[in-house]
C-alpha cells in the first residue's frame, strides 16, 4: 500500500503560479512513476504530467511550456510548479503513483484561477 498526501492547491489569478506538493509514504520501494492528473467540473479526468523514478517527465501538450513536475526521490515527494496558470486549467489535481500492478491516487486539491 502507497499512501499520498497533497498540499498546495488554492486560487490564483490568471497568469499566477502555484506549486503542487504530493507525499508518499508506505511500500514507496514499489513506486515506478508519479505525477498529477486532474479533473474539472463536468469533465473526464485528464493527465496533467507523470515523472518516472528515473525522472523522465511527460507532459499533456495543454501545460508544456507552462508547468513543470519534479520529484525528490530521497523525500517521496512529487512536486508540480503551474506557471502563466489559465482559467482553462482551473480543476480538482490528483496525485497518482504508479506501483507494480496498480495504481494509488491522493485525495485531491483544488486550483482555482480567476479574477
Amino acid at each position: 500500500q502507497v499512501q499520498l498526501v497533497e498540499s498546495g492547491g488554492g486560487l490564483v489569478q490568471p497568469g499566477g503560479s502555484l506549486r503542487l506538493s504530493c507525499a508518499a509514504s508506505g511500500s514507496i520501494f514499489s513506486i515506478v512513476a508519479m505525477g498529477w492528473y486532474r479533473q474539472a467540473q463536468g469533465k473526464q479526468r485528464e493527465l496533467v504530467a507523470l515523472i518516472t523514478k528515473s525522472l523522465t517527465p511527460n507532459y499533456a501538450d495543454s501545460v508544456k511550456g507552462r508547468f513543470t513536475i519534479s520529484r525528490d526521490n530521497g523525500k517521496n515527494t512529487v512536486y508540480l510548479q503551474m506557471s502563466s496558470l489559465k482559467p482553462d486549467d482551473t480543476a480538482v489535481y490528483y496525485c497518482v503513483c504508479f506501483s507494480t500492478g496498480t495504481q494509488y491516487w491522493g485525495q485531491g486539491t483544488q486550483v482555482t484561477v480567476s479574477s
